[in-house]
């Protein structure tokens, strides 16, 4: 059966015009990807918004950092794991997959990620990170020493709580637009 075949259920310009920069970026997109994403079609109604999105998504998950490319996916799949969110665990979990060459990680993390052999460091970060999106008034000094005992610095600390905080923004956004993801990614990395 067939997801639905909307992108968000609320109308969308019939053909948005973008500003040259955004145009590249999706251009960029296909060239890539063979797809533009549906967040980023999402944001066309208002092209500020996706130019400011865009860079901090690309700031955040490509840009060089502590984390590992995949341990900020990681951290993205549990964190929507935890929210039930159906877009970003359909394509960030694609990613997963992608990423680490291991279909059976992509499927665990979007399930339950405590099923996976990770390694201390990564069942360290995804507990931390699930701890800040089901329970953030209960995150304290002893989690953040957890962080640090399996080797995770100042920076790398920062860096595990924006990009746990990016995507509980982005789930609310995708739960309160009832976005659906490309359907290209569930076919993709399988």
């Amino acid at each position: 059966m067939p997801q639905p075949d909307h992108i968000i259920r609320i109308d969308l310009p019939e053909a948005p015009v973008l500003p040259e920069d955004m145009q590249t970026y999706f251009d960029k997109c296909r060239d890539k990807l063979g797809m533009v994403p549906n967040v980023l079609t999402a944001y066309t109604g208002n092209p500020e918004k996706l130019r400011v999105f865009a860079q901090f998504y690309n700031q955040l998950m490509l840009a060089p950092s502590g984390l590992s490319k995949l341990e900020r996916e990681l951290i993205a799949v549990a964190v929507s794991s935890a929210n039930r969110c159906y877009y970003c665990l359909v394509a960030h979990g694609q990613a997963v997959r992608q990423m680490s060459g291991d279909p059976q990680l992509g499927e665990m993390m979007v399930m339950n990620y405590r099923v996976a052999d990770l390694p201390e460091r990564q069942r360290a970060m995804l507990d931390f990170a699930w701890k800040l999106t089901a329970t953030p008034h209960e995150i304290g000094d002893l989690d953040r020493d957890r962080l640090r005992d399996v080797g995770f610095g100042e920076q790398d600390i920062f860096d595990i709580v924006d990009t746990a905080a990016f995507f509980n923004y982005t789930n609310r956004m995708a739960h309160g637009l009832d976005m659906m993801p490309n359907a290209e990614y569930h076919r993709m990395d399988r």
